[in-house]
């Protein structure tokens, strides 16, 4: 087959029968007999609307040109823009195989993305993995999420943040990433192969939504269990044990009973996700190394899905092929500061991301469709080293408990959340309720109308002030003053890195603790880790760890 890039087509084209136009444009580039075209199969699309008035797709097509010598053929007709060559086939994703299973099998410690795709490429290659999970499966953890969005108690490890799926489960279920990592392509096909919608593969800005995201992690969880593996839910890794520098064993907590138990290991994926902060504590007191990272905090900010739409898009927003649109926008202050935002959901909600008692913190998420009413986002400052006191490697863990607290008690201590118009905080004026044609927001307990001045620390407050004007002149309306911002998001990352050997991915310890030199047996992986930033990185992360992993395991079964 063939494969045609920098195609331009009309929107039409994403129609249900925009097929036999394609075939038409392609066989004008080509320089051929549209009748010559077979076998189009879409790679890639995405929507080109840099002018408003001329808004169309740029796609890239695998095809079957009929006659001999089709590579020549086609060339000789090829004009710029659009570039031809032959199509490679994805090969499938195929990790190292073991001969047989480990004496002693490694665990993974977490279910989100990375530690789902670690232990799913464990498992394909023969590792036969234990995996424990301190928050419920996917179906029980709805459940549980549901009841405190309808105002009932917090489960401090089942939440949004914690259970099968990770906090990616209630999100977007984005898969743009800015890495270029060819394991990206396998990620895709993994999630593909799981039951997500095949349109992953070929668009550009590739989701999943909350509602197919739950029956994919659910299939690759069952996958694990088939294929050798063992989950366990409720579990909740409570520190490991050390034998001259290497891991001996870990405890493991059930949740429910207190009881631990002593789970022997010698190779351990600590996926443990950006909000186990009790799991970074224990690290530290292990004595393995860690360090501080940048991470960002700041608020939500909701509009009307119709005027993203209408700024993006223009005239062309009532297009049925074209969806509800996103943005992603970022500002240099004259302070030095960036501003940007985060983790855009379409036709989305502000969810209630708590999952420490006491402290209320907001995140987005959308469904597949992307059909509710309001878009929204994260507006992020970047939170440097001078904003932390002391010289805490756990510093900017406080500083997120600090503003959750204040968002709790601000909003009365309900878990409901602070909020504020966007003309009423440049106006530095408290909201004091809903106003007519303002943003309706979406946070299923409710808000509670204030200055977010009381709740934002001094240096984030002002340069969202200064950035919220800045980023109207990059999406017109983004400033309006009816939009809504909700309080507080601080969950966009992990504010730790535990350090790890670039060529064994395994964790170091502090100087002057010893270490043996097979290495100390812990590969910190993904997001919490602070090696990924998103559900794609961290899956990608979570492959790369396991074929770490997985090395190591065939040196020892060649040693004997």
């Amino acid at each position: 087959m063939l494969e045609i890039s920098n195609l331009r087509l009309p929107l039409d084209a994403g129609l249900s029968h925009g097929e036999d136009l394609v075939r038409r444009r392609i066989a004008k580039a080509i320089g051929c007999d549209s009748l010559r075209i077979a076998d189009m199969r879409l790679l890639k699309r995405s929507v080109d609307a840099r002018k408003k008035n001329d808004v169309h797709f740029v796609a890239t097509y695998a095809f079957s040109l009929t006659g001999a010598d089709e590579l020549d053929a086609a060339r000789r007709g090829c004009k710029p823009p659009a570039h031809l060559k032959l199509h490679e086939p994805y090969a499938g994703y195929r990790p190292r195989r073991l001969q047989r299973r480990p004496a002693t099998r490694p665990v993974v410690v977490g279910t989100g993305p990375a530690g789902l795709f670690a232990a799913w490429a464990l498992a394909k290659a023969g590792a036969c993995p234990l995996v424990v999970e301190r928050g419920e499966c996917v179906d029980a953890r709805l459940e549980s999420v549901a009841r405190f969005n309808g105002g009932g108690p917090l489960d401090p490890d089942s939440n949004i943040q914690f259970g099968e799926g990770g906090a990616g489960t209630f999100s977007d279920g984005k898969l743009t990433t800015n890495i270029k990592n060819p394991r990206c392509k396998d990620v895709l096909h993994i999630f593909a192969e799981a039951g997500a919608p095949e349109e992953i593969l070929w668009q550009a800005k590739p989701h999943i939504g909350t509602d197919l995201l739950v029956d994919v992690v659910r299939r690759m969880r069952e996958e694990i269990v088939a294929m050798g593996g063992e989950v366990r839910f409720g579990a909740r890794f409570e520190s490991p044990c050390f034998a001259d520098g290497s891991l001996e064993s870990i405890s493991v907590v059930d949740v429910k009973t207190g009881r631990a138990e002593c789970v022997r290991a010698r190779h351990l994926v600590l996926a443990c996700g950006h909000s186990a902060r009790d799991t970074f504590q224990v690290v530290h007191d292990a004595g393995l190394f860690m360090e501080r990272k940048p991470f960002s905090v700041g608020v939500r900010i909701e509009h009307p899905q119709k005027l993203i739409d209408r700024s993006q898009y223009g005239k062309a927003a009532s297009h049925p092929a074209l969806g509800a649109a996103d943005y992603k926008l970022a500002v240099h202050l004259e302070s030095g500061r960036g501003v940007y935002t985060f983790c855009m959901c379409p036709g989305g909600e502000v969810v209630c991301a708590a999952s420490e008692e006491g402290g209320v913190c907001v995140n987005g998420m959308s469904r597949f469709a992307r059909e509710g009413r309001n878009a929204n986002a994260a507006v992020l400052v970047g939170v440097e080293d001078r904003d932390l006191p002391g010289d805490s490697v756990l510093a900017g863990v406080e500083l997120q408990r600090m503003m959750e607290r204040a968002a709790y008690e601000a909003a009365g201590s309900t878990y409901a959340a602070p909020a504020q118009y966007v003309g009423d905080f440049l106006a530095h004026r408290a909201s004091d309720g809903p106003v007519d044609e303002g943003v309706d927001p979406t946070y299923a307990r409710g808000v509670a109308w204030c200055d977010l001045r009381q709740v934002l620390p001094e240096f984030v407050s002002r340069s969202i002030e200064g950035a919220l004007p800045l980023l109207d002149r990059r999406l017109r309306g983004f400033a309006s003053k009816t939009a809504v911002m909700t309080g507080v998001e601080t969950r966009s990352s992990s504010p730790v890195r535990i350090v790890r050997q670039k060529d064994t991915m395994q964790a170091v310890f502090h100087e002057g603790v010893d270490s043996s030199q097979g290495g100390s047996g812990v590969y910190p992986c993904g997001e919490g880790a602070g090696y990924a930033g998103g559900i794609m990185s961290a899956a990608v992360d979570g492959l790369r760890v396991a074929e770490a992993l997985i090395d190591a395991l065939a040196c020892e079964e060649e040693r004997g």
